[in-house]
């Protein structure tokens, strides 16, 4: 498995026989404090300091399981592109409503009877939002873990900032209650690794990561999993300035046609304070306008003022969220350029 994943671009690292957790540093590393990065141990062959030390050589990870085959695989996510939604069912005192979900409010009305793990409040955020339950999605690498719980493997959008993992210790680090996020600055383990309480088994569906969802990637960037991209100035000056060439009008003209209806969808939401999937409908906005800006038809700071004009319009008292689904957006669809009919 390990080499496989590493055939895949994904940096491997060892975990202990039989747990979940890297093995011990060499001696040296145990007894004086230094920086991983600064660490010659990974250079030389050795895994010290647990992911920072993972690597996609074989050569390298066939010398690791030679010297201890019973180890188990970790995959370093920040450099292997991932973002894992870790679904946890560890039993615990169910919080108050208003904590089970960072940000998001749930009214008294709903019926939160049953309630008991990350599986519902992952469940529970799905049907707010009005998307599929990301547990249910075999189009993705799905592990199930020992203790019950569920690793829900995506790839991470390209460029951008990285998502950040989280430990779910505070009240806006975790997606849900009891559902983490690992992500840049941690590691997952992978499947077929074995401890005193069982495998960690790869469920039917794909056995590769999929594109994260961006209504999941809206969700990450809103509970500060990722920082907001740098604000593109707002300025009143010609398009057809040096630095900013004017796109072609017949191009310019198709992507305002193409994005006015999505927009109008956006400002349509003003008219009622929720119930109207107003997040989804900025994202697909978002994401529709960063694919005629790579495609050359239109600017990035002309689609985020035009995006930015139209959220405030519906909910201007939240600002810092719709910026956040907007970048979101932008940056995801800036992967997939649009080309309307008749452009090459």
């Amino acid at each position: 498995m390990a080499l496989w994943l590493a055939s895949q671009g994904m940096p491997v690292h060892p975990l202990a026989p039989g747990a979940k957790t890297p093995p011990a540093n060499c001696a040296r590393c145990r007894e004086q404090f230094h920086a991983p990065a600064a660490c010659p141990c990974p250079g030389e062959g050795r895994w010290c300091h647990g992911f920072h030390a993972a690597t996609t050589d074989p050569e390298v990870i066939r010398g690791w399981w030679r010297q201890e085959p019973q180890f188990g695989v970790g995959v370093s996510c920040g450099p292997a592109g991932l973002v894992v939604i870790d679904v946890d069912t560890h039993p615990a005192p169910l919080p108050d409503r208003q904590r089970l979900l960072p940000g998001i409010r749930i009214d008294g009305r709903v019926d939160l009877t049953g309630l008991s793990s990350g599986y519902d409040t992952l469940a529970l955020l799905a049907a707010l939002r009005r998307q599929p339950d990301p547990s249910h999605d075999e189009g993705t690498l799905r592990v199930r873990t020992p203790s019950g719980g569920l690793h829900i493997w995506y790839r991470a959008p390209l460029g951008g900032p990285a998502i950040r993992s989280s430990s779910g210790t505070g009240p806006r680090t975790a997606l849900a209650w009891q559902v983490d996020v690992r992500a840049s600055g941690g590691y997952i383990v992978a499947p077929g690794t074995r401890t005193p309480h069982g495998t960690y088994k790869a469920l039917p569906g794909s056995r590769t990561p999929a594109p994260l969802p961006l209504w999941l990637h809206a969700e990450l960037a809103r509970t500060g999993h990722q920082p907001a991209l740098p604000q593109p100035e707002r300025t009143s000056a010609p398009r057809s300035t040096r630095s900013a060439p004017k796109a072609p009008t017949t191009g310019h003209d198709d992507a305002h046609r193409i994005l006015a209806p999505l927009l109008a969808e956006v400002r349509d939401c003003a008219q009622a304070p929720s119930g109207t999937a107003f997040s989804e409908k900025l994202n697909r906005a978002a994401f529709t306008a960063g694919g005629l800006a790579a495609g050359g038809h239109i600017t990035l700071p002309e689609c985020a003022g035009l995006l930015t004009d139209a959220a405030d319009a519906a909910r201007p008292h939240q600002a810092r969220r719709n910026q956040l689904v907007i970048d979101s957006g932008l940056r995801a669809g800036s992967n997939r350029p649009i080309h309307p009919k008749g452009r090459s």
